[in-house]
């Protein structure tokens, strides 16, 4: 029987009736606790990724939050915290594995608030959405939020994608100038699990090729029923900038992905290059006219890589997601390394030519 993404995870039963009151949080130096969004459409997996994790014997202590994201509800809305006398949070659930569970149907920042207040440390957070086909609001508060900056920290987004109608999707696309519904998610996407490969006949090479067309950066995880190494979707960093060694690796792949031929309209991901050190203004101004002034008829959905910066002996490492961007220092450049700057773009109506130029005005 296919998974029915309708039903809530049957390992959740909720009991309102007695708040959960937390403890009071005591002074602690450890690390943040990543969290981790899941997105994907109605049937690709997500109810069933969620009970896997409630159910199953994987050894690590997972908080799943169940954010209920209704027309009414913004994302707004759900990240005002409304204090303790708001009680917009349902009762943490205990499983019998050592995870925990809560449905949130307001603030989202209170359950996260909450969780960390608790006794039992967590060892990562997964936060599904129902109703919110673009993560970028949530994503963007999370990742910079500083209300929860010291306790959390944004760890990736994980996209389910039922592999069967994904196939049907590409050949509905070939006919006509619309683009897959699943390109825009696979866009914000640092993992993306395709699930119920049990379902497709024939090799699924041409699946995560299209796939890696729209985000050449994107690690693919196949399974069936989402029955996935958490390893290989957990403690991702996707957004720190301590992984610059493996930001790197993967725009170098993305830099020999030749630029594909599909329609003007579709999601893309282009990668520039330019050799000589930029001044760090620039940037941030090329940035925000790319972002937020929005010249051009292109939509930028994701942004990632690593900077030359002039007079600077670190690299340094760029992420954006829609209007937010953030630059950092991660580390020295070794005496190894070619300094070098190189971007990776994704988004709809990408122009090469656009970008390429803008940024080489970026140079010191």
């Amino acid at each position: 029987m296919e998974d029915d993404d309708e039903c809530p995870p049957l390992a959740v039963e909720l009991s309102p009736e007695k708040p959960y009151s937390p403890p009071p949080l005591g002074p602690s130096a450890a690390s943040p606790v990543g969290v981790t969004v899941i997105t994907g459409y109605l049937g690709a997996g997500k109810s069933t990724l969620v009970n896997y994790i409630l159910s199953a014997q994987h050894g690590k202590r997972i908080a799943v939050i169940l954010n209920e994201f209704g027309e009414e509800i913004g994302v707004e809305r759900a990240m005002i915290n409304e204090g303790q006398g708001g009680a917009l949070v349902e009762e943490w659930v205990e499983l019998a594995n050592g995870c925990v569970c809560c449905t949130v149907k307001h603030s989202l920042v209170q359950a996260l608030e909450q969780l960390v207040q608790r006794k039992e440390r967590m060892d990562h957070i997964l936060l599904e959405t129902t109703g919110l086909a673009d993560p970028a609001p949530l994503v963007s508060i999370l990742w910079l939020d500083d209300q929860l900056e010291s306790s959390i920290k944004l760890d990736s987004i994980i996209t389910v994608i039922d592999a069967k109608n994904f196939r049907l999707q590409i050949d509905e696309h070939k006919k006509s100038s619309s683009f897959p519904e699943a390109f825009h998610q696979i866009a914000f996407a640092d993992v993306v699990i395709l699930n119920k490969i049990d379902l497709v006949e024939g090799s699924l090479e041409d699946l995560e090729r299209q796939i890696h067309e729209v985000n050449a950066l994107v690690t693919v995880v196949q399974s069936v029923r989402c029955q996935v190494d958490l390893n290989k979707i957990f403690d991702q960093q996707a957004y720190g900038a301590k992984n610059s060694s493996q930001l790197q690796e993967l725009l170098e792949y993305s830099k020999s992905v030749p630029p594909n031929l599909r329609h003007d309209n579709s999601i893309s991901t282009l990668c520039i290059c330019e050799q000589d050190p930029i001044s760090l203004s620039k940037v941030e101004s090329w940035l925000e006219d790319l972002l937020w002034e929005r010249k051009s008829d292109m939509d930028i959905y994701r942004c990632k890589g690593i900077l030359h910066v002039h007079n600077s002996d670190q690299v340094h490492t760029l992420q954006a997601v829609r209007e937010v961007y953030e630059v950092l220092p991660a580390r020295e450049w070794s005496k190894t390394e070619s300094r070098t700057n190189k971007i990776v773009v994704i988004g709809r109506n990408l122009d090469i030519n656009i970008l390429q130029d803008s940024f080489s005005r970026c140079k010191h």
